[in-house]
């Protein structure tokens, strides 16, 4: 049995603990056996390095040098890696050396909640079969993004906002590695609601299943 580890925390407009929840029930449908921590310390756990897959529900927060060594070590050696909105692009914003990993850090939204539209970009590979291009409601994420991802899917801001960022295309789902890890990212799931929409669901459920060792 595959085994993974969700820890939540940080901000709490983004609904960790409920987020961690809902990911726990979709990987526990996958026959995953799921551990759920409430403290960012649980990074520090030498069990981290037996996970196949780790997911952060974090955003904001701090994290001592211990728990993110172990977390990336971990990475480095096979463990995966996934997160989605402020998972990973708004985790510990401070720690460099985790962004090196997670490949992106979040920087803004303009507008806040407003429509966009999701173009897939990778129709071929097997996060992304069958799902077409799609109309979404949420934080149009603006990232700094490392130049290794493999974008599956992207956004196209309009300049309404910020209209020097007018025609500006994002990654919205991408994928990479870090060392033997594998690390997944999508930029939706602003609130717990938001797992109702059924792209955003089905992409989420099969990045954590890629990402997993």
């Amino acid at each position: 049995m595959k085994r993974a580890m969700i820890v939540w925390g940080g901000w709490e407009g983004h609904e960790p603990e409920p987020g961690a929840a809902y990911v726990a029930a979709m990987l526990r449908d996958e026959g995953f056996e799921v551990r759920v921590e409430g403290d960012i310390d649980a990074f520090a756990d030498p069990a981290l390095r037996q996970m196949d897959l780790i997911v952060p529900v974090i955003t904001r927060a701090a994290i001592a040098k211990a728990p993110l060594d172990n977390l990336l070590a971990a990475i480095q050696a096979g463990a995966g890696i996934a997160g989605y909105h402020g998972g990973l692009a708004g985790s510990f914003r401070e720690a460099v050396a985790f962004h090196f990993m997670a490949g992106c850090q979040w920087v803004a939204h303009p507008g806040g909640i407003i429509p966009f539209r999701v173009e897939v970009t990778r129709p071929d590979d097997p996060i992304m079969e069958g799902i077409g291009d799609f109309d979404y409601r949420s934080e149009q994420y603006y990232l700094h993004v490392d130049p290794i991802v493999e974008v599956l899917a992207t956004t196209t801001f309009s300049g309404e906002h910020a209209p020097w960022i007018d025609g500006v295309t994002m990654p919205v789902v991408y994928k990479k590695r870090y060392g033997a890890g594998r690390v997944f990212y999508t930029a939706l799931g602003h609130v717990v609601r938001e797992f109702e929409h059924p792209q955003m669901r089905e992409i989420l459920r099969r990045g954590l299943l890629w990402a997993s060792r």
